[in-house]
């Protein structure tokens, strides 16, 4: 038998033992590749920081991250604007219904992000639905080019990451108490003034935490951008993978990395520092 000395040492270990497996993985999935590439990127003494200044100092690059940085946030705005009215109406539903709003918002989530892009360049080709709708309408005498736009990519976009926003504020709308509106309206509150005062501050979180998943997985959706925005509207990840795997220039890639993960780091600590701001019952 253990002493109880050590039943007590191992009391106190026994915390550290059981997240042991997880945080190697962490690391040596996560961290040590992430460092791998940094180290990558680091020039030789007296000039550590090259390749950042190099990359900073082309135009072509600067409009690159410029509309990296408009398309994500674009596609942010639209899906969390359609994603509040689309949780707005599944938290307001019961039953049945309820249900089925909530399938049809997750239901392309169960496709693949190539096959929803392939589906939104049949839609947007020359020969496309919306074309032939816009032809038959007389609104338009020849096919308009919708392809391989900022449009196209930010509507791909969209459908690829409005399920993501729904979800994260469906919890969040669901735990709004009803008597609290109630009680808002008896006071004389228009609805204006209720939705602004109170349902949207409340609402912050799931806003916060949607917001976040969007804007963050805009940066990094390459196919989509790929796919429906081409090489006319290159964004940091299609200028990464021409970079790495057309180019093989892997220092330039390695820092186009670096620069995604330092982006998605700092847009993660903001948005937590926004939050606190505006909610401070988020600690």
């Amino acid at each position: 038998m253990f002493s109880p000395i050590l039943r007590r040492q191992f009391a106190r270990l026994a915390p550290l033992l059981l997240v042991l497996p997880g945080t190697l993985a962490v690391v040596l999935l996560l961290v040590a590749p992430i460092g791998d590439t940094f180290s990558e990127t680091i020039g030789p003494e007296g000039s550590r920081l090259a390749n950042y200044v190099a990359f900073f100092s082309s135009e072509y690059n600067l409009l690159v991250l410029n509309r990296t940085l408009g398309v994500a946030a674009m596609t942010t705005l639209i899906s969390l604007t359609l994603g509040f009215f689309a949780a707005t109406a599944i938290s307001r539903s019961r039953g049945a219904l309820r249900q089925v709003l909530m399938i049809a918002s997750v239901f392309p989530l169960l496709t693949g992000a190539i096959v929803r892009s392939f589906a939104w360049m049949v839609i947007l080709g020359r020969n496309g639905m919306v074309n032939e709708a816009l032809l038959m309408s007389g609104l338009i005498d020849e096919p308009v080019p919708l392809l391989f736009s900022r449009i196209s990519m930010v509507i791909g976009l969209v459908y690829l990451f409005t399920p993501l926003a729904i979800l994260s504020l469906v919890g969040v709308l669901d735990a709004i108490d009803e008597s609290v509106l109630e009680a808002s309206s008896s006071l004389g509150a228009s609805p204006l003034k209720v939705f602004f005062q109170v349902t949207l501050p409340l609402a912050i979180p799931g806003l916060i935490v949607g917001g976040v998943l969007v804007f963050t997985g805009s940066l990094a959706a390459f196919a989509t951008a790929r796919l429906l925005g081409g090489e006319a509207q290159m964004i940091l990840p299609t200028l990464l993978h021409e970079k790495a795997m057309v180019s093989f220039d892997w220092t330039s890639a390695s820092t186009i990395a670096v620069i995604m993960v330092t982006m998605t780091l700092v847009i993660i600590l903001v948005a937590n520092r926004v939050a606190r701001r505006l909610n401070p019952a988020m600690g």
